[in-house]
């Protein structure tokens, strides 16, 4: 019942699922080498002493590291993208209301859609007064008064 070949499927088992606990992604080759040693161990049998079963397991951790490692990281953890368009870009030319009147240097409120900004211009603009925004630096937006 715990023959030599299952003690290593069993052991490659508990190794892939530690990956789940572990970040980096290497230790479920060390489950799969141990998994394979363990398939081969059943088929060659006691054919495949000890000293065979460690040295194919060392092999086998180092090639699937250095052959599968990039490939599967990348099938794994997908890709990522970070989208151009953030709100800042897509707020220039939405137009809104000052809630709190802008007097340079000082910053003022304005209100843009449904959410409330920091704001500057080049010159005062009152409070309740319509405005189109001109650009953006993180969330201060820059305003012009609309005539």
């Amino acid at each position: 019942m715990f023959s030599a070949s299952w003690i290593w499927i069993y052991a490659g088992s508990i190794l892939m699922l530690l990956e789940l606990l572990a970040p980096g992604f290497v230790i479920f080759f060390f489950g799969l080498s141990a998994a394979t040693v363990g398939l081969v161990t059943a088929v060659a049998g006691d054919a495949f002493s000890l000293t065979w079963q460690l040295a194919a397991f060392s092999g086998f951790s180092i090639l699937y590291l250095v052959t599968l490692r990039r490939y599967l990281r990348s099938v794994f953890s997908g890709s990522r993208s970070e989208s151009p368009t953030d709100f800042g870009h897509e707020a220039v030319g939405r137009t809104g209301k000052v809630t709190e009147r802008i007097e340079p240097p000082h910053p003022g409120r304005v209100e843009i859609g449904d959410a409330e900004w920091t704001a500057v211009a080049d010159g005062p603009i009152a409070a309740g007064a319509e405005v189109r925004v001109v650009s953006n630096n993180n969330l201060t937006m820059k305003v012009e008064e609309v005539k």
